[in-house]
Order: C-alpha cells, then sequence, then structure tokens
C-alpha cells in the first residue's frame, strides 16, 4: 500500500516550519518591524500635531479615545513621549489630555513589550554575557516591579528602550504596565500641564510644570549614576 503523505516533502516542511519559527528569524522580524516602523514615522512625522493641530472634524471623547490609541503606537515606533504629552496638552487640556497621554503610555508600553517578549526574548537572553547586562536583568527579573516604577519616575532610560529591555527580562507583564502607569504619571502630568499653558509661559502653571521637568531630569542623572556604581560593585 503507497503511503498518502510523501515524507520528503514533510520533512522539508518540517525544516522550513523550524526555521521560520526560530529565535532568530523572530528576532529578524521584530528588527524588520521596528525598522518599518521607524520609517513611518519618519515620513508621516506624526509629531506635526503640534504646530498643525488636531483635524476640527474630530472632537469630544472619540478624539481622546482616537489619540490615545494613536500615542500608543507611535510610542512603540520610537516617537518620543514628551513631544505627544506636550500635544496631549494643547489640544485637549490638562485633563483629557493627561487621560489620554496615561492610556496611550500604558498601550504603547504594552504593545512593545509583547514584540520584544513574542519576536526577541528567546534569541537575545543568550547574548547577556557582559557584566552590567547581566546585573540589569537580574535587577529587572527580580524586582520587576520596583526597578521599572523608578525607571518612569526618573526617565534616564528613553520609553522604548525600557520597554524592550524589560521584554528580554524575565519581568512578568502585571508588574511592568502597573509600574509604567503609576511611574508615568508625575512626568506625563507635568508635561501635559505644558502643553496646556503654553500659550502662556510666563504663568505659574507653566513656570511650575517646566520645574519640576527640570528637577526629575537631574533626579535622572542622580539616580543614574548611582546605580552606575553599584553595578560596577555588583
Amino acid at each position: 500500500m503507497l503511503d498518502p503523505v510523501p515524507r520528503p516533502a514533510s520533512g522539508l516542511a518540517l525544516r522550513c516550519s523550524r526555521a521560520l519559527l526560530s529565535p532568530w528569524s523572530r528576532l529578524s522580524l521584530l528588527v524588520a518591524v521596528l525598522a518599518a516602523a521607524a520609517v513611518t514615522v519618519l515620513t508621516y512625522e506624526p509629531q506635526r500635531l503640534l504646530s498643525g493641530g488636531w483635524p476640527p472634524q474630530l472632537s469630544g471623547p472619540a478624539a481622546v479615545v482616537l489619540f490615545g490609541v494613536g500615542y500608543g503606537v507611535c510610542t512603540a515606533a520610537f516617537v518620543p513621549r514628551p513631544l505627544l504629552n506636550l500635544a496631549a496638552g494643547a489640544l485637549f487640556g490638562s485633563q483629557a489630555g493627561l487621560v489620554a497621554a496615561l492610556a496611550g503610555t500604558v498601550l504603547g508600553a504594552g504593545i512593545a513589550f509583547t514584540l520584544g517578549r513574542v519576536l526577541g526574548q528567546e534569541a537575545l537572553r543568550p547574548l547577556l554575557r557582559g557584566r552590567w547586562l547581566k546585573a540589569a536583568d537580574g535587577q529587572l527579573s527580580r524586582h520587576g516591579f520596583r526597578s521599572m516604577l523608578a525607571v518612569r519616575l526618573f526617565p534616564g532610560i528613553p520609553f522604548a528602550a525600557a520597554n524592550y529591555c524589560a521584554a528580554v527580562s524575565r519581568m512578568g507583564y502585571l508588574p511592568f504596565l502597573l509600574a509604567t502607569a503609576i511611574g508615568s504619571v508625575p512626568n506625563t502630568a507635568a508635561y501635559v500641564m505644558a502643553g496646556s499653558s503654553a500659550a502662556s509661559p510666563t504663568s505659574p502653571v507653566f513656570l511650575a510644570s517646566m520645574g519640576f521637568i527640570a528637577l526629575s531630569a537631574a533626579g535622572a542623572a542622580v539616580v543614574a549614576w548611582r546605580k552606575r556604581h553599584c553595578l560596577r560593585k555588583a
């Protein structure tokens, strides 16, 4: 009796599927996705909302939701959050702008974390051989919530870089998203309030917001300097 399934073809299909699902193939796909996102951002420049304004036909809660979704996608594609936070405040005011910016922050972090975890973690973890890389990975893996909360409160590391580094570690989804949501509130609120009051640069709200941003930047520098020495000792 003839075998209904040709074994050579089956073996070839199995090898092809293994090659396509291999860690390095998935990492290559992640690099391609991120490169395409970066090219799209450079081409369409979503940060032009700061100068061009929001389309007049979009208003109300639907506009806030749409902006939050776009914010999340843009942050996953490396658009700087400060620009988007300023735009949220300028377009929607302090309250609605803060809601849209925080929702977009969590959404963008979740998108980046998922992409990095599914497509890049398995290939990149064996490369964590340096002393600093191992120390940072151990910190994120063992103390995920606390470490990510510190990163968000003192934003010395770029948002997208922190997301993909956390994805390579063994940090869980819930601690990552919860720390992002809580830790992003102060700086996000400061930028949103600065954007909402940018028309009056001498107002107390604008000056207080810019002062807080400057203090948080100084705090981030101090924390980074201390953490560098801790990693050296480790």
